[in-house]
């Protein structure tokens, strides 16, 4: 915010400077050069009348070669009277004869031996006077009697229009800079309230839920009244999440304690139920340790969203492994092959415990659903995306795969499949329709996406899909090795 306010009043700063200094400029170059030719053409009238007083007077030879002398010392330029003929009269400059007999042809002079004074003005590229030249007749226009040549240097000119533009320059630069330190001080001012509120928003993402109430006194009045509702919000949602928590630490001890003491009572009537009833009072214990899993998923999808966690690194083939060896022993005892293919996947992005969590689910899930001889593979696969440019900052992904060979699911019901409480017709007992709604939230909360498809063995692939932590590590383009 800070840069985009400076930057905002430089270019305002800038624009104004510009539509200022340069018509200016161009003022001043314009005037400097009519000054110098309207000082040129005054002094060589001065001096044609000056030597139409000589020549009437019979004292041309006595008077003008000391005229001229002067006139052209004064403005540093040279001079030059010549007669009806166009030979010199006088000079302000030694001349030879070649360049004396020249002087009758050049324009100028021609046209001043006319009765027509001329003027000969050429500009440099910002208007300062590269080059002037003035002709004026001596006597009456109607019958001159000679003409006045008076040529004028030009670079102390130049000097004086660069020195103009320059100081322009600088002029401007300092404004600037003056601009940028007091708009540099104002933007902090009016963006100190705005980094007080992030810095807030910070804590109360990263606080689970505790923050510190923002106390903004100065500022505008808007960003004032923002932080008054950022306070109101903060203090509800704060409100909010302390009543989650409690809910959550409250109704784990509460339901889990009663369901334990009904599937001890349950288990304890078994010697003296009828074997006719042996098949309801199973049931009803299966039904028991359903609900207790559902208590459980509903308990660990409640603290998911209560705490939001950030994902962290962790390596996804070592958790995996860990997670095989768990279950192996339970699949064996059911019959059922449990395979792995890891491999090097490097370390993934995920929340803390969510890797597990998944895998205890969706293994849960395969072994139902699993007949007896078939196998549940549990596969990694790194994600190789098309080359790209190494700035990009996409990340590489890396799918984790759970394949069962049971009766699988239709298109339908694998769009159905991570709703809440759902369940496909037909399913193992002991489901609770909760499971794979966690494996999605959690997958989420990771950065990742999960999603089911037809295995070709018939039954259920599930793909994980986690970011890859070791491209954004190595600061390359994702999803490939550099």
């Amino acid at each position: 915010m800070t840069r985009r306010l400076l930057l905002s009043y430089l270019s305002l700063a800038a624009l104004v400077l510009l539509c200022l200094e340069i018509p200016l400029g161009f003022v001043y170059s314009r005037g400097e050069r009519e000054r110098v030719v309207n000082a040129a053409k005054d002094e060589a009238e001065s001096v044609s009348a000056y030597a139409a007083l000589s020549l009437a007077a019979g004292r041309a030879e006595r008077d003008l070669p000391a005229r001229v002398v002067h006139c052209a010392h004064r403005i540093g330029g040279k001079v030059v009277i010549v007669g009806a003929s166009g030979s010199p009269l006088a000079t302000s400059h030694p001349m030879d004869t070649e360049m004396s007999g020249a002087l009758a042809a050049r324009p100028g002079i021609a046209a001043a031996l006319r009765g027509t004074s001329s003027v000969d003005v050429r500009t440099s590229k910002i208007g300062g006077v590269e080059y002037l030249s003035v002709a004026a007749p001596v006597g009456q226009e109607a019958r001159p009697v000679g003409a006045v040549w008076l040529t004028v240097p030009t670079r102390t000119v130049h000097e004086r229009v660069h020195h103009v533009w320059l100081l322009l320059a600088l002029g401007g630069l300092a404004v600037l800079t003056a601009v940028a330190v007091v708009g540099f001080a104002f933007a902090r001012w009016a963006g100190r309230p705005i980094r007080e509120l992030e810095h807030a928003t910070h804590e109360l993402a990263e606080g689970g839920g505790r923050f510190t109430p923002v106390t903004i006194t100065k500022g505008p009045p808007e960003v004032r009244s923002l932080a008054a509702a950022f306070n109101h919000t903060a203090a509800r949602l704060a409100h909010l999440l302390s009543s989650q928590r409690a809910f959550a630490g409250e109704a784990s001890h509460q339901l889990k304690t009663p369901l334990a003491a009904l599937r001890l009572r349950l288990e304890n009537l078994e010697p003296d139920v009828a074997a006719r009833a042996r098949g309801s009072l199973t049931a009803a214990v299966t039904e028991t340790d359903r609900l207790a899993r559902m208590v459980g998923h509903l308990l660990s999808m409640a603290r998911l969203e209560e705490h939001a966690a950030i994902p962290a690194t962790v390596d996804l083939g070592a958790l995996c492994a860990e997670r095989h060896r768990t279950w192996q022993p339970l699949f064996t005892r059911e019959g059922v092959s449990l395979a792995l293919f890891a491999g090097s996947v490097g370390p993934v992005l995920a929340v803390p415990g969510a890797v597990e969590q998944i895998m205890d689910n969706l293994l849960s899930n395969a072994l139902r659903a699993s007949p007896a001889g078939s196998t549940v593979t549990i596969e990694l696969r790194v994600q190789a995306p098309p080359r790209r440019a190494l700035r990009d900052n996409r990340p590489g992904w890396v799918d984790l795969h759970v394949t069962d060979e049971g009766p699988g699911m239709t298109e339908e019901q694998r769009a159905r499949a991570f709703d809440r409480f759902w369940r496909p017709p037909g399913a193992p007992k002991g489901g609770t329709g909760l499971g794979l709604a966690l494996v999605q939230r959690l997958a989420h909360a990771s950065g990742g996406e999960a999603t089911l498809r037809a295995a070709a063995t018939g039954g259920l692939d599930v793909v994980i899909r986690l970011p890859s932590a070791r491209v954004r590590a190595e600061g390359g383009g994702p999803g490939g090795d550099r």
